[in-house]
């Protein structure tokens, strides 16, 4: 597991331009260029959020989720979207712990409630391996295979 990893969890307003700037880089080098998805990533929902944000010892981005209030993703549930990490720092257990970080930053934001994923149906056991379980709800996500889970408390 990685240690060295400085995490901050931000409103949207919190964030500089500098951070900002990164976060939508890497979720567009992920989620559009990598994973061949042209889509609209700022959707609208990113000022209403949080931002967990993960900083190597070289103080770049390589680990981020947005944390999603009740109502603006799922009418009853908190959610966590956007969860990515870059190429470069896969396969040391980042991902694991950029979900526990997020997990936790989002009951201390809005109390221990149910949480809300989208998951990419390639990641499924790594979310079950997590707590989160599979609603049964499996749909295409811009042409990717998902199934929405989630965290019981």
């Amino acid at each position: 597991m990685t240690t060295d990893i400085r995490w901050q969890t931000l409103a949207f307003d919190e964030l500089t331009t500098r951070q900002l700037y990164d976060l939508g880089q890497l979720r567009q080098a992920v989620f559009v260029v990598e994973q061949d998805c042209p889509y609209l990533d700022f959707d609208g929902k990113d000022d209403q959020c949080y931002h967990v944000l993960g900083y190597s010892p070289t103080n770049q981005l390589i680990a981020y989720t947005r944390l999603v209030p009740k109502g603006i993703s799922y009418a009853n549930d908190i959610a966590i979207g956007r969860v990515v990490n870059a190429i470069e720092a896969r396969g040391r257990g980042l991902g694991k712990q950029l979900m526990q970080v997020s997990i936790q930053a989002a009951w201390k934001l809005w109390g221990k409630q149910n949480i809300r994923i989208s998951a990419q149906d390639y990641l499924l056991r790594f979310y079950q391996d997590l707590g989160f379980v599979d609603t049964g709800k499996k749909y295409l996500e811009d042409n990717i295979p998902h199934t929405e889970m989630y965290l019981a408390v």
